[in-house]
């Protein structure tokens, strides 16, 4: 039978290590506080051949909880920042049965850039949430691997939380980082929906930071995320806009955030599309990229 991953907790102390060893979880042995800034806090998973975990999400505001809840995803109550001054992080769960879940059957994590970029291999995806956020040091980054590839079918974006559990609902997975990160304007987020069918995938994404552009994508039949990633800022308004049928172009199977400035050239190096437009255009807000492969 196969093994997927099933159960996932956290230790922020020697003594949970001990329980959740004892009770049968394996330890991702990856530091979440790697600078002997807080506690040492550990990732643990479980595998079998139970229902498996299908979808995962990060939460840094209590606004971010709210559609989990409602949709039933498992909190694991152990703030990845414990002991230190970062943003409050809770790693969530869900168990999925629609056509846009897909069994995970493997985790790991990345510390530092040249990491990062290596693991953009078949099958594997990056979840954006820097686990260090806010806390300083490393940015590091949780990845998951399915059972079976993956292709991003749909895109869609938020601007507060309003329709987050509908969205869950729809298979949707939340980019759990803001596009506004800094930048004082609303809370932002990118969403995204899979398929295993490469013929559903979107083949290209571009964002547009100027009139120019944006009239240059919509003539070129582009379709347009309606909301804007600058939304509340006094920068330029940021758009994302992508396209199906785009024959010279392979099916994107993974897209996620770049903040890091260091990571753009080994992204690129590594074959991934990094999309040189910044999502804060025009504010003092985080410089942010997005990429695909």
């Amino acid at each position: 039978m196969p093994q997927y991953i099933t159960d996932i907790d956290v230790s922020v102390n020697e003594a949970e290590q001990h329980q959740l060893r004892k009770h049968g979880f394996t330890q991702v042995h990856v530091n979440l506080n790697p600078e002997g800034k807080g506690n040492m806090i550990y990732l643990w998973y479980k595998t079998s051949d139970c229902p498996a975990i299908t979808r995962i999400q990060f939460s840094f505001t209590d606004k971010m909880k709210e559609g989990l809840v409602t949709e039933g995803y498992h909190k694991v109550d152990k703030n990845l920042n414990t002991g230190n001054s970062g943003s409050p992080i809770y790693l969530w769960f869900y168990k999925g049965s629609s056509q846009y879940d897909v069994p995970i059957v493997e985790l790991d994590l990345s510390t530092d850039a040249e990491a990062d970029a290596t693991k953009v291999q078949p099958l594997w995806e990056r979840l954006p949430c820097d686990l260090n956020r806010r806390a300083g040091g490393n940015w590091i980054y949780l990845w998951v691997k399915r059972e079976t590839q993956t292709y991003i079918c749909d895109i869609n974006a938020t601007l507060n939380s309003s329709s987050d559990a509908n969205l869950l609902r729809q298979g949707y997975i939340r980019m759990d980082e803001d596009t506004n990160r800094d930048a004082r304007g609303a809370y932002v987020f990118l969403w995204y929906r899979q398929t295993t069918d490469s013929q559903k995938a979107i083949k290209d994404l571009q964002v547009s930071t100027d009139q120019e552009s944006k009239e240059s994508y919509e003539n070129q039949n582009y379709e347009k995320v309606e909301i804007n990633l600058n939304e509340g800022t006094l920068g330029t308004p940021v758009y994302l806009y992508y396209k199906k049928n785009e024959c010279s172009k392979d099916p994107i199977k993974m897209i996620t955030l770049i903040l890091d400035p260091t990571a753009v050239l080994p992204y690129i190096n590594a074959g991934v599309e990094v999309v040189e437009k910044n999502l804060n255009e025009g504010n003092s807000g985080f410089r942010e990229y997005l990429c695909f492969n």
